[in-house]
């Protein structure tokens, strides 16, 4: 049986949880300042931004504005609209950022791994081979190539410029 271990998210782990009583999701959906909040993306039913605790450089989540916990309590147009986003996102990576694959998908209530269960969200994460190495296991320390905000405006730009492409 093969192993993953991933040592650096016990900061996520151990970090001191908000007191709000307001989903991130949902208060980060109404930021007025994008660069701040680390949204790369807003569009009609659901938002993209950089997740605070990656596993990787440009480790994305693409969260409806809607606050449901389960798939099925979306819309159509809804569904669509995040897994277009999605889409999309793994073309820019691929092509900008020379992703050679992707860990994609969600975790759907606690059991399943869910940090934030109450408001589901999609995970994009790029991968590249041999972009996981000895780093995290023997230091552990996880070797990040790119700031949270320099990754944000990279995506950002690559998508405006992408979907620019494809209206026209």
């Amino acid at each position: 049986m093969d192993k993953l271990w991933a040592p650096w998210r016990m900061d996520y782990i151990r970090a001191p949880k908000g007191e709000s009583d307001q989903c991130i999701f949902c208060e980060k959906s109404k930021s007025e300042n994008d660069i701040e909040d680390l949204i790369i993306h807003k569009d009609e039913n659901s938002f993209v931004i950089m997740n605070l605790y990656p596993y990787n450089n440009g480790h994305l989540l693409v969260a409806p504005y809607a606050h449901v916990s389960q798939f099925e309590e979306l819309d159509q147009q809804t569904k669509l609209e995040m897994m277009d986003i999605s889409t999309d996102f793994m073309s820019i990576m691929r092509d900008n950022m020379k992703a050679e694959g992707f860990n994609f998908g969600a975790n759907f209530g606690i059991a399943a791994g869910a940090g934030i269960a109450e408001h589901l969200h999609l995970h994009i994460v790029p991968r590249w081979t041999g972009d996981t190495n000895f780093m995290p296991i023997l230091g552990h320390t996880k070797v990040m190539l790119d700031g949270l905000k320099e990754s944000r405006q990279f995506l950002a730009d690559a998508f405006t410029e992408f979907r620019s492409n494809k209206l026209n």
